[in-house]
C-alpha cells in the first residue's frame, strides 16, 4: 500500500530510496508497500532515517526490532541478479537450490525449507509479490524488470501474514507507475551468448491515472551439452511483460493493478555421476555412456529434457484512508502450468522417462486496517482468504532398452541378452504365468492423476504500547483455518509389479492349494510360519526380483478408510519489546511462533500410514495381520506403507537484537533460537519420495551486517550468519534414528560482503561506480547420508560442498542516463556440486547437480 505521510515524511521516503542504492542488509518487517518515487545512485546518507514499511506501516529502519535482508533495485542492477534464485550472493541467511527442473527451486532460511519437488508440499518460506503469495517457486522465478527492493525477514512472520510464514518470507516490491514520463531500456550480451533484453515505460494518461509497462526476454546457450545428442542443456529461454494502472488523485482513496504474464522454455538440468556403482557395468555392455566427469559438463541421454513453465495473474490493490484509519484491499488471481519430460536414468540408454503436467489456479484476498494514531497505541487488523486447486497428470514411459538393462541386473547372460535370445525375465514369466515377452515391455511403467483442493482463512494482527517515548511493547496474533481435499489414482501396468513374489511361491509350494488370504490364514498357524519362512528364503528364486517392482499397483485416495482430508487451525503469537538506548543505538527482545498446514504427498509414492496397513513378512499379503485396509477389501499385491500427508510445522523463535546507526557506520546484530516441531521432511529414496515429519528441529546462532563508508562515495557492506542446527528428534527418517545428529545442508558460517565506489568525474554528472562482493559458505556434509547408496555403508561417506563466489561490476553512468557497464559471475570459477541423491533404480549410483559456471558480459542502459 502507499503511505499517505505527511511531506516531511514524504522527503524521508526521497532520501531513503537513495540510502538503499547499495546492499544494505537491516532490520525491517513487511515491505508490501511501495516507496513510490525513483532516485539514481547515491551513496548511504547515514545521517538520513531509512524508511520501510515495518508491520505493513512506515517506520524507519531503525525502529523496526526483526531481522532482515534488504536488496536495493539499484544493487540488482549493478550485480546482474535477475530472479530469488541469484539473491543468496547478497543474503547470508537464504539459501536456494535448483533441482531437477527449471521449476524446481527451493527456498531455505536459517536452515529451514521445504524440497519443490513435489506440488502438494507447501514452502516453509512464503514468497510475496508485490504482497500477493506465490504459493509455488516456479510462480516466483521469472525475471522482474522492475525491482524497486526485495527484503528477506527471517524466522516467522504469521502475525503479519496470512499463508506460509513458519521460516521465513521472501518480499518483493516493484516500482509502482508514475505521474511523469520515464523508462529505461537495457541490453545485455554475456558468455554463452547471452542475450537479456529489458524495457519499462511509465507515465501519466490523466491527472489522477498513471501506467506503466515493462518487460524482458532472457536468452543463453547451455553451459552443459548433451553429447550424444548433440544439443546444450541448462541454457536460458524466458521471458515476461507485466503491465500497471495506478489511480492516485491525492485524496483519500488510490488502486493499483496489475497483470503479468511469464514463460519459461528450457532444458535443463545438468546431472552428473559422482559414484558410479554397480550398474554403470550393465550401461557399459550395452553401449551407453553416463557422465562421470563431475565438473565437464557433459551429459549422456537418451531424450532432450523438456521443461515449460507459464505463470500468468493478477491483482487489485485498493487503499482507502479515513483519518487515521486506513484500509487495504489485495485482491489476486493467478494461473501456473508447469510441464517437464526428462530422462531419469541420465543416460544414453533408453531406459525410462517421467512426464508431469501440472497446473496450479488460486485466488487470495487480503483486507488490512492500519491505525496512526497520535496516542501511544496504534494497531493493525487483517483478514486473508486462500482458494487453491492443484491437478497434475504424469507418467513413467518405460524406453526401448529398459528390459534388457534389467535383465543383466537380474544375472542374465550379457549375450543372450545383446543378441535378443530369451533369458532371466522369459523363465520368470513362465514361472508366474505371465505371457512370453511383458516384463518391462508395456509402453508405460505407470500414469497418475493427482488433485487437491486447498482454502484457508487467517485473522492476523498486532498492537503497538508506547509505554514511554523510548520503550514500546508490541503483541500479534494469527489464527490460521486450513482444509485439504485431495484425490491420487495411478494404473500400474508392469506385470511383474501385480504379483506378490512371496504370496506366488506359497501357491507354487502348496501345488494351487491356496491362492487367496483366506486360505492362508484358514492354515494351522505352523504352517503359515513355514511358509512364510520358505517363501521369503533363499529357497524362493522370485524372492530376489522383488528390487525390480518398482511401481506396484496403487491403492487409490479418497477410499473407504482413508478420506483424503487434512483439517488443521492453529493460534499462533508474538510478543515484543524494543528500547531505544540513545538515538544511535536501538535493542529488542522477541518471542514469537509460527504456523504452517499439513502437506500432502502429491505423488506415486503416496502410501497408506502403518495404523491403517500392515503388510506380512517379506510384503506377505496372504500373512497380513488384519487391519482397517485389509478389512475393508482394499488391499493390493505389494502394497506397502509411508505417508499420504505430513501433519503441521509449529515453529518458535526467540530473538534479541541490537541496533546502530552512527554517521559513516551502522549495525545490525540479531541472535536467535528457533524451533519447528513437525518439520516436512521430503527425502529421494532412489525410486521415490518420502514425505515425513521431524519430531523436531532447532537451530541456534545470530545475523550480523554492518554497513562502513570510510570516506565518501566508498561503502563496504558486510553480513554474516552462524547457524547451529540439531535434530533434536527424528527417529523415523528414512536414515533411521537421526535424533541427536546435526541437519546436513546447513552450513556453519555464511558470509556476503561487497565494496562499491562510486567515482564522480568532477561537476560534470558521470561517475563511474565498480561493485565487488563475495559469498562464503563454510564447508558442509551436503546430507545426513542416501538412503540407498548409504544403507550399506552406515552413512560413513558423505559427501560435502562449500562455496565461494566472488561476483564483480563497473559501470560508467552518464548524466544523460546513458550507462555502460561490464560484469562477470563467479569470476573465479568457483565448482562444487550443489546436492546429491541416489540413483534412480541404480543401488550404489550416486548422482549431483554442478554448480555453474562463471558469466560475464556488458551492459548498455539508458533512463528517461
Amino acid at each position: 500500500m502507499r503511505i499517505n505521510a505527511p511531506i516531511s515524511a514524504r522527503t524521508i521516503l526521497l532520501g531513503s530510496v537513495a540510502a538503499l542504492a547499495v546492499a544494505h542488509p537491516a532490520m525491517a518487517q513487511d515491505t508490501s508497500a511501495e516507496v513510490a518515487e525513483e532516485a539514481t545512485f547515491e551513496e548511504p546518507d547515514f545521517g538520513t532515517e531509512i524508511v520501510v514499511t515495518a508491520t505493513k506501516r512506515a517506520t524507519t529502519l531503525q525502529e523496526t526490532p526483526i531481522s532482515v535482508s534488504v536488496t536495493s533495485g539499484e544493487t540488482l542492477e549493478n550485480a546482474q541478479i535477475r530472479d530469488v534464485t541469484d539473491l543468496q550472493t547478497v543474503t547470508p541467511s537464504l539459501r536456494v537450490s535448483t533441482l531437477q527442473t527449471s521449476s524446481a527451486s527451493t527456498f531455505i532460511i536459517r536452515g529451514f525449507g521445504n524440497g519443490d519437488n513435489n506440488f502438494g508440499i507447501e514452502p516453509s518460506v512464503g514468497v510475496f509479490i508485490d504482497g500477493v503469495f506465490r504459493s509455488r517457486s516456479a510462480a516466483a522465478l521469472s525475471d522482474l524488470p522492475n525491482v524497486q527492493r526485495i527484503e528477506v525477514l527471517n524466522g516467522p512472520q504469521s502475525t503479519l501474514f496470512g499463508k506460509n510464514a513458519s521460516a521465513g518470507v521472501i518480499s518483493v516490491v516493484t516500482r509502482e507507475p508514475q505521474f511523469e514520463f520515464g523508462g529505461a531500456i537495457e541490453a545485455v550480451y554475456g558468455n554463452f551468448n547471452a542475450v537479456v533484453l529489458k524495457g519499462d515505460i511509465t507515465g501519466p494518461l490523466t491527472d489522477s491515472v498513471a501506467f506503466s509497462v515493462d518487460g524482458s526476454y532472457n536468452s543463453r546457450d547451455g553451459y552443459a551439452t548433451i553429447v550424444n545428442l548433440d544439443e546444450e542443456q541448462n541454457n536460458r529461454d524466458r521471458w515476461a511483460a507485466r503491465g500497471q494502472l495506478l489511480f492516485d488523485n491525492g485524496g483519500a482513496f488510490r488502486a493499483r493493478a496489475i497483470v503479468d504474464y511469464s514463460k519459461i522454455d528450457e532444458i535443463c538440468c545438468q546431472v552428473t555421476t559422482i559414484v558410479a556403482g554397480p550398474t554403470a557395468a550393465a550401461f557399459g555392455l550395452l553401449g551407453a555412456q553416463i557422465s562421470t566427469d563431475r565438473f565437464s559438463y557433459d551429459a549422456f541421454l537418451n531424450q532432450v529434457p523438456i521443461n515449460k513453465v507459464e505463470n500468468y495473474g493478477g491483482s487489485l490493490q485498493m487503499d482507502y484512508e479515513f483519518g487515521p484509519i486506513s484500509l487495504t484491499s489485495i485482491t489476486s488471481y493467478r494461473e501456473l502450468d508447469n510441464l517437464f519430460i526428462s530422462d531419469i536414468d541420465y543416460s544414453s540408454l533408453d531406459v525410462a522417462n517421467e512426464t508431469r503436467n501440472q497446473s496450479v489456479e488460486s485466488f487470495t484476498q487480503e483486507f488490512r486496517l492500519t491505525s496512526d494514531f497520535d496516542g501511544p497505541i496504534n494497531f493493525l487488523l487483517g483478514g486473508y482468504y486462500f482458494d487453491e486447486s492443484i491437478a497434475q497428470i504424469s507418467q513413467i514411459e518405460n524406453g526401448t532398452q529398459i528390459r534388457d538393462f534389467f535383465e543383466i541386473l537380474a544375472g542374465g547372460n550379457p549375450a543372450d541378452v545383446i543378441a535378443g535370445n530369451p533369458s532371466v525375465f522369459n523363465g520368470v514369466e513362465a514361472g508366474l504365468g505371465l505371457a512370453q515377452e511383458s516384463i518391462f515391455l508395456t509402453p508405460l511403467l505407470t500414469a497418475e492423476q493427482f488433485s487437491m483442493d486447498n482454502t484457508s482463512y487467517s485473522v492476523f494482527g498486532t498492537v503497538d504500547f508506547e509505554v514511554t517515548d523510548r520503550l514500546t511493547i508490541t503483541g500479534g496474533f494469527n489464527y490460521t483455518d486450513d482444509k485439504k481435499d485431495f484425490a491420487l489414482a495411478q494404473q500400474s501396468f508392469d506385470p511383474l509389479g501385480q504379483v506378490n513374489l512371496v504370496d506366488a511361491f506359497i501357491t507354487l509350494a502348496t501345488a494351487g492349494g491356496v491362492t487367496t488370504r483366506d486360505q492362508f490364514q484358514a492354515l494351522p498357524q505352523a504352517n503359515q510360519d513355514a511358509l512364510l519362512a520358505l517363501a521369503t528364503g533363499p529357497g524362493n528364486p522370485f524372492i530376489a526380483l522383488q528390487g525390480f517392482q518398482f511401481q506396484p499397483p496403487f491403492l487409490t485416495i479418497p477410499n473407504a478408510v482413508e478420506d483424503g482430508k487434512t483439517r488443521d487451525d492453529k493460534f499462533t503469537y508474538l510478543a515484543r519489546a524494543s528500547f531505544e538506548i540513545s538515538d544511535e543505538v536501538n535493542i529488542y527482545g522477541s518471542y514469537a511462533t509460527g504456523f504452517k498446514a499439513s502437506s500432502v504427498n502429491l505423488s506415486r509414492d503416496s502410501r497408506p500410514s502403518n495404523a491403517d496397513y500392515t503388510a506380512g513378512l517379506g510384503g506377505s499379503l496372504f500373512g497380513a495381520p488384519s487391519s482397517p485396509i485389509l478389512d475393508a477389501g482394499l488391499a493390493t499385491a505389494n502394497l506397502s506403507t509411508g505417508s499420504r500427508f505430513a501433519g503441521p510445522e509449529e515453529a518458535t523463535v526467540y530473538e534479541i537484537g541490537v541496533k546502530g546507526q552512527w554517521e559513516g557506520f551502522g549495525f545490525n546484530l540479531a541472535l536467535f533460537d528457533q524451533t519447528i516441531k513437525g518439520f516436512q521432511s521430503l527425502a529421494f529414496t532412489g525410486t521415490g519420495f518420502a514425505l515425513q515429519n521431524a519430531g523436531q528441529q532447532s537451530v541456534k546462532g545470530f545475523e550480523f551486517d554492518a554497513t562502513i563508508r570510510p570516506i565518501d562515495n566508498l561503502t563496504f557492506t558486510f553480513a554474516t550468519t552462524y547457524l547451529d542446527p540439531l535434530f533434536d528428534d527424528f527417529p523415523g527418517s528414512v536414515l533411521g534414528d537421526l535424533s541427536g545428529v546435526r541437519p546436513a545442508g546447513i552450513p556453519e558460517f555464511a558470509i556476503s560482503t561487497s565494496a562499491t565506489y562510486a567515482h564522480e568525474f568532477g561537476s560534470s554528472g558521470n561517475m563511474l561506480v565498480t561493485r565487488i562482493d563475495y559469498s562464503h559458505e563454510s564447508n558442509t556434509p551436503i546430507n545426513n547420508g542416501l538412503p540407498t547408496f548409504n544403507a550399506a555403508l552406515g552413512n560413513t561417506q558423505i559427501f560435502n560442498r562449500e562455496v565461494n563466489l566472488v561476483n564483480a561490476s563497473t559501470t560508467f553512468k552518464l548524466d544523460n542516463g546513458l550507462e555502460i557497464g561490464a560484469f562477470a559471475r563467479n569470476l573465479l570459477n568457483d565448482q562444487f556440486i550443489t546436492t546429491v541423491f541416489d540413483g534412480v533404480a541404480q543401488a550404489g549410483t550416486v548422482s549431483g547437480y554442478p554448480s555453474a559456471p562463471r558469466t560475464y558480459g556488458g551492459v548498455v542502459r539508458f533512463k528517461f
